[in-house]
């Protein structure tokens, strides 16, 4: 999960104001004490957290909640609207044709999120396309390359060629027909004169609609200066923050950009070429504090379903068919949507109920359930009442575990069985579900 220490230090805060008989001057100062140390471990700017707490304390004091509203939701809501103050503006990239800029120091994951971010466009139905206009790094070039490769988009580049101008030049020619045009453009270790000019003489050939400034969460408080030196110098019209799972200065990076204005576009939160979101303020705090997501959540099963092309299998358990083949295609959409603590943060209510230690081993539970079936025929997917006793041992050994792996694998399905039988008996239930599985038709 994207910050997860904070996200638990701010929840663990919430929760004595939730829990509290009353609410008093006493009780609020503490609470806020709380939310300054987690916001300063986070790497927030103290005068950002000072000015932050004195607004809270005295909105918290001095409001009347509204009618219908306790005295503890409204603090509660005055605290969420503050947090969100602290992630300051954002936007959103249109899905339409256009030529696109990546711009950023070196190390800060420039060329990486450039391939995320053609995946995200081809996902969207949009052709995409990058040029490899990183004419100083090592390997560069072969990187982007292999990038391009795994996600299915063409690359142009030309490892023999010095002058980034002419690269972006011809790749643009090559690409005139391709929607989405994404430029990796070269880095520094600071925001040199010499990448200042061939970044403008880039811009002066392609006429990128956006300029994208990506930063590595790590930098922390002095992502700040650097978002603003960069806008100053190209007029930058967006930031992609990478790296916000791994890092503990995450809400230094977050908040220092804020303040200069500069909208975050996406952010990067893990390694896989699938680890990139549209930032959304809203959506990302309340996931923080352990609210959920729902909305991303659908996003997530809509393009997994699509990359798994598992809509039959979805139709088939909608009509009450449920075999070991859907609960293996069950199993491979969740693989595609992200590692399982990522999609239980975004329901409500599940951050920080779950430890680390039982999410590795539901995780391990589940790789090897999808080795057990690969073990098994069609016909025992297809049938799992006929896996009896020598069936159980010969699929073991197949997969190389013990028989009460096998065992425990059934009784899981006969579980998931009873949860299906459950959902399409509801009628409700049922059509609500289907609507949120991309409106396949029930005829």
């Amino acid at each position: 999960m994207v910050m997860d220490n904070l996200g638990q230090s701010l929840r663990d805060a919430l929760k004595k104001i939730a829990n509290a008989p009353h609410i008093d001057k006493k009780l609020v100062q503490e609470v806020l004490k709380d939310i300054q140390r987690a916001l300063l471990k986070a790497d927030v700017n103290v005068k950002l957290v000072l000015a932050l707490t004195k607004d809270v304390e005295k909105r918290a004091l001095t409001e009347k909640p509204k009618p219908g509203m306790s005295s503890r939701e409204h603090v509660i809501k005055i605290i969420y609207e503050e947090l969100l103050k602290v992630l300051g503006t954002q936007r959103e990239i249109p899905l339409k044709r256009q030529r696109i800029m990546m711009v950023g120091l070196y190390g800060q994951g420039k060329t990486t999120t450039s391939g995320k971010l053609a995946r995200y466009f081809t996902k969207k139905g949009l052709s995409s396309a990058l040029i490899a206009a990183d004419v100083h790094r090592p390997a560069a070039y072969d990187q982007l390359k292999q990038i391009g490769d795994l996600i299915n988009v063409p690359v142009y580049g030309d490892p023999e060629e010095k002058n980034a101008v002419k690269i972006v030049k011809k790749g643009l020619e090559e690409f005139k027909n391709i929607d989405v045009v994404i430029i990796d453009t070269s880095g520094r270790h600071s925001l040199e004169d010499d990448l200042i000019k061939e970044i403008t003489d880039i811009e002066k050939i392609a006429k990128a609609d956006e300029k994208l400034l990506v930063m590595d969460a790590a930098v922390g408080q002095q992502a700040g200066p650097q978002a603003k030196a960069f806008h100053e110098a190209v007029n930058i019209t967006g930031v992609i923050i990478t790296k916000l799972d791994g890092t503990a200065k995450g809400g230094g990076a977050l908040s220092a950009v804020a303040e200069t204005k500069a909208p975050i576009v996406f952010i990067g939160t893990g390694e896989h070429i699938r680890d990139l979101e549209k930032f959304d303020a809203n959506r990302f705090l309340s996931r923080l504090l352990g609210m959920g997501d729902i909305e991303s959540l659908m996003e997530k099963v809509s393009e997994a379903l699509s990359e798994n092309d598992a809509e039959e299998s979805m139709r088939s358990m909608m009509h009450g068919r449920f075999t070991l083949k859907e609960m293996y295609a069950q199993l491979e959409m969740m693989g595609n949507m992200g590692p399982l603590k990522s999609i239980l943060t975004s329901i409500p209510g599940f951050a920080g109920k779950i430890s680390d230690e039982e999410m590795e081993e539901t995780q391990r539970k589940l790789y090897w359930y999808k080795i057990i079936m690969d073990s098994m025929t069609e016909y025992e997917k297809e049938n799992p009442k006929e896996i009896k006793s020598s069936r159980v041992k010969r699929i073991a050994r197949g997969a190389g575990v013990d028989p009460r792996e096998v065992r425990d694998l059934l009784k899981q399905y006969n579980n998931s069985k009873k949860t299906m039988k459950t959902i399409t008996g509801n009628r409700k239930m049922r059509r609500q579900l289907m609507k949120q599985l991309g409106n396949l038709d029930l005829k």
